[in-house]
């Protein structure tokens, strides 16, 4: 079953509220994104990269399981190293906990998400400098970016993307009111 997390509902919502036929989810994990809004828009076709093997069996498991397998592909991939084409919608839930934030996770994730898929590692940013510098070359001209944040990261994730070229970069809050995804679009 996949149920989107609140937060993650939002970064979705936002997505169906604009048009796109090809999608491109980074770092896909269960595929909850993808499956989510390949299920919601029948004539879109998507492909779903991750890291970690498993997380592409289990999102290959739910494309299948959701009737979209047929239009859903799902490649083991280090962010954009296995990806080719160009896409109308980037979506990314990434990995946005800074490595001193992961003693403070509850613990309904950290017993049940692999570490890879909370932090980074580093300071929680690092993926976002990744997708802000290579999206662009993945996009079709009128194409988008959006990224899940940390409540508390919308200003620096906002810098990262207008540093990288970004003509349009905005915030937009999820129901609870917090900043919680990152929309770019009109590279420079």
């Amino acid at each position: 079953m996949l149920d989107p997390r609140p937060e993650t509902e939002a970064l979705i919502d936002l997505a169906l509220d604009g048009g796109f036929e090809r999608v491109l989810d980074l770092g896909t994990g269960s595929g909850c994104i993808l499956v989510t809004l390949l299920a919601e828009r029948e004539a879109t076709t998507g492909l779903g990269v991750d890291l970690s093997e498993a997380a592409c069996l289990q999102a290959s498991a739910n494309a299948v399981q959701h009737g979209v397998a047929a239009r859903c592909d799902i490649r083991q991939s280090d962010w954009f190293s296995a990806v080719e084409g160009r896409f109308d919608l980037i979506v990314s839930n990434p990995p946005y906990l800074a490595a001193e934030e992961m003693a403070d996770v509850a613990p309904e994730l950290s017993l049940h998400e692999p570490e890879m898929a909370l932090t980074d590692g580093q300071d929680g940013l690092s993926v976002y400098r990744i997708i802000a510098e290579a999206a662009q070359s993945y996009l079709t001209p009128e194409g988008r970016v959006m990224v899940e944040i940390g409540w508390q990261q919308g200003p620096q994730v906002q810098e990262i993307f207008t540093r990288a070229g970004w003509g349009r970069v905005s915030v937009v809050q999820d129901l609870g009111g917090r900043p919680r995804v990152v929309c770019a679009d009109k590279p420079a």
